[in-house]
């Protein structure tokens, strides 16, 4: 078994790409240190949000998935889901990323 980042060490070290990148990233949600999933808000402002939630693909690697569909939503949309999600997981961290192009630095593809 491959060992694994905490969830509060890998979103800190994202929001830091990100910010090198003059792309603003912040938590929106804070979820258990250790051992909470990680939703990422992809808000391109005026275009829409999409919601990535981390995934497996079919060849067993990690991937994100765009769990609000493959077009962006609105930001209320995007919202809803992850309230719904909350439900489900009280432990959930929520990752903003504010990029009017859409980047997400993220290494993993996005299915």
């Amino acid at each position: 078994m491959q060992p694994r980042l905490t969830a509060e060490f890998w979103i800190k070290a994202h929001i830091r790409k990100c910010n090198a990148a003059a792309i603003p990233a912040y938590v929106a949600r804070r979820g258990d240190g250790t051992a909470g999933a990680i939703l990422i808000k992809l808000n391109q402002l005026a275009a829409g949000c999409s919601v990535l939630a981390p995934a497996n693909s079919l060849s067993g690697g990690r991937c994100w998935r765009r769990a609000t569909g493959d077009e962006p939503v609105t930001e209320a949309d995007a919202d809803a889901y992850i309230e719904r999600q909350l439900g489900f997981d009280p432990d959930l961290w929520v990752l903003e990323i504010e990029d009017p192009n859409g980047r997400h630095l993220l290494e993993e593809p996005v299915e």
